[in-house]
């Protein structure tokens, strides 16, 4: 019996994800646990796996579509059934439990180029037979009545990076969609589209090209829709200022012995071929003074605080759609070797898009280091329910007093960003202290 699947929720706070890639085709056969697509949640590129056995009868949804949990995304059932009526129903936006339709023997829709069938629907409604589309009419190529282009985002991020203005792209998707393979035939034709016309480069999607502005006219802005990520980002740093009480408290520290500490530990592990940053040292001393000043290792819960027993550190990574934090678990009872091997294989698949959603969650305490780009100092913004993170600027060489000589430095400013509801001035001051023992004397990180 065929049934239409539903995108499920995959991790904890998903809102919608992007589909990214079907790993199925119509006519493919599935089994349980077969990886069905990959999706871009908030978190992760997660897999989309099958709870079901049987032949993909009809894909409802585009590479590059964002999704709400629970969209209908495909139908599966036995081979030869007809799916046309689910494909129809589908148009609700919600997947039934399991819909039965008529064993009638039919062939398989021909996959197009990006694996999508001709019989699915995106973000157009969808047309039963004999019905014709009321926003789409036919022979309207891939502009709308309302003169919105018919495309799903992948379709326009591709159009984004050639320069392409989809208005002058005729859609060969269902009801005049511009797909994928109309982007990759026009860009192969240098541009040129079937009339002969070249397509325009735009500064935005229904925007007249600069050149046919009218005279002092100046180009509108590029739209770019958010990803989930992106998303995500947004709601947790609004909630995280408008909702936790921030104070700051910065000091300055002589990096001189830290700086010291590293070049032997390269020094030492050179025929091991491995490394060892300040950063791996910064979290293995802020783990240290959490040991000491345990009253920094808590978190704000409602009507209570948690004094964590674990450190746990959440480590701030670049990714080109915003940021990460995925966690060091217990990073005081770990050397910096082996920190700084879990820190570089946690960076490599958060920019892959390859971390799990446990692996960035439940941290105790942050750390943000934007020293590399010549940061000397900033205040960063608390991760709830964490109570407290700490920002580090670059290493920066100066002159300074030492035993009434001045002799060169190297300083580096720290600033700590405390919820007040957790922690209060002078507990805050003193975990600065214990950090700038560590730092300063890191031989008692081996305590």
């Amino acid at each position: 019996m065929a049934k239409i699947i539903g995108l499920p929720k995959l991790s904890p706070t998903m809102d919608e994800g992007v589909l990214a890639r079907w790993a199925k085709k119509v006519g493919d056969d599935v089994a349980v646990d077969d990886i069905l697509a990959e999706v871009e949640t908030d978190k992760a590129t997660m897999e989309f796996r099958s709870f079901d056995r049987g032949v993909v009868l009809a894909l409802l949804a585009a590479e590059g579509e964002s999704l709400k949990p629970d969209a209908p995304v495909l139908v599966i059932g036995q081979r030869g059934e007809d799916a046309s009526a689910l494909v129809a129903q589908a148009k609700g936006g919600v997947a039934p439990a399991s819909v039965a339709v008529a064993n009638t023997a039919v062939a398989a829709a021909a996959p197009t180029s990006a694996g999508v069938a001709n019989t699915s629907v995106a973000s157009a409604p969808v047309a039963s037979a004999g019905v014709v589309n009321p926003i789409l009419p036919a022979g309207s190529g891939g502009v709308s009545d309302l003169g919105r282009v018919m495309a799903s985002p992948l379709v326009r991020k591709l159009a984004r990076e050639h320069a392409l203005d989809l208005r002058a792209v005729h859609g060969s998707g269902p009801h005049g969609r511009i797909v994928k393979r109309d982007v990759d035939a026009l860009v192969a034709s240098g541009g040129v589209t079937d009339s002969g016309a070249v397509a325009p480069a735009s500064g935005g999607f229904g925007v007249a090209p600069q050149s046919a502005l009218a005279g002092g006219a100046r180009p509108a802005p590029r739209i770019e829709k958010l990803s989930p990520m992106r998303k995500t980002i947004a709601r947790r740093l609004t909630e995280s200022k408008q909702t936790v009480p921030h104070f700051y408290l910065t000091i300055d520290l002589d990096a001189g012995p830290l700086l010291a500490a590293r070049a032997q530990l390269v020094s030492a592990l050179e025929k091991q071929k491995e490394k060892v940053s300040v950063n791996d040292l910064l979290i293995k001393a802020c783990a240290t003074a959490l040991r000491l000043v345990p009253e920094c290792n808590a978190s704000f819960m409602g009507d209570a605080i948690h004094y964590h027993q674990r450190v746990d550190i959440s480590v701030a990574v670049a990714v080109p759609e915003g940021l990460v934090t995925p966690v060091v678990r217990d990073a005081d009872r770990k050397g910096v070797l082996e920190i700084a091997r879990e820190v570089r294989e946690l960076a490599a698949r958060a920019r892959e898009k390859k971390l799990r959603p446990e692996e960035m969650a439940d941290g105790t305490f942050s750390l943000s280091n934007l020293g590399m780009y010549d940061i000397e100092s900033f205040g960063a913004v608390i991760n709830p329910p964490e109570g407290a993170i700490l920002a580090v600027g670059a290493v920066r060489e100066e002159p300074i007093v030492r035993d009434g000589q001045i002799v060169p430095g190297q300083r580096m400013r720290v600033t700590l960003s405390c919820d007040h509801r957790v922690i209060d001035g002078a507990v805050g001051a003193r975990w600065l202290q214990a950090l700038r023992g560590v730092v300063e004397q890191p031989v008692t990180m081996l305590l």
